[in-house]
């Protein structure tokens, strides 16, 4: 059952909104930088990420529908890397005028970023659509803001 633009809409916020509350205190952390400046950084990060990942998603679901592509670990592991390689394209930059880094700095931290991204990603989309068929048919379509 394919998902609505609004569902990809509420997916994407939830992905987004759990990873602002994971990774502010985790990164403020790490990197000794305040945590209103690791929020704001991540925030903005999640919120550019927020509009890739219903366009990404959409495009992907589209590339696995013409292809006949099935779901599987392959498959779900070039989602994460491809999902994950366009945002360190436009979100290095901002991480490196945000935080007052260099770019090869903002990169070494992005790329520390990815390491808990990947297997964020695979496991938030692997669960998400492990748990929709679940409350779909326990609740209804309109259970996860689909259109009829």
């Amino acid at each position: 059952m394919s998902k609505s633009t609004v569902e990809r809409v509420f997916q994407a916020a939830c992905f987004e909104g759990l990873a602002i509350l994971l990774c502010t205190p985790l990164f403020a952390w790490i990197t000794g930088k305040a945590f209103w400046d690791m929020g704001a950084v991540t925030a903005a990060n999640c919120v550019l990420a927020l509009g890739w990942n219903v366009l990404f998603n959409m495009g992907f679901d589209r590339l696995k529908s013409r292809y006949g592509w099935r779901q599987g670990t392959a498959l779900r592991l070039l989602h994460a890397l491809a999902f994950e390689g366009g945002l360190i394209m436009v979100g290095v930059p901002l991480i490196a005028w945000w935080l007052s880094l260099s770019l090869i700095e903002a990169l070494l931290l992005d790329l520390g970023v990815l390491l808990f991204f990947l297997p964020y990603t695979y496991l938030f989309f692997w669960s998400y659509d492990t748990l929709r068929p679940r409350l779909i048919a326990r609740y209804g379509r309109d259970s996860l803001v689909t259109h009829r």
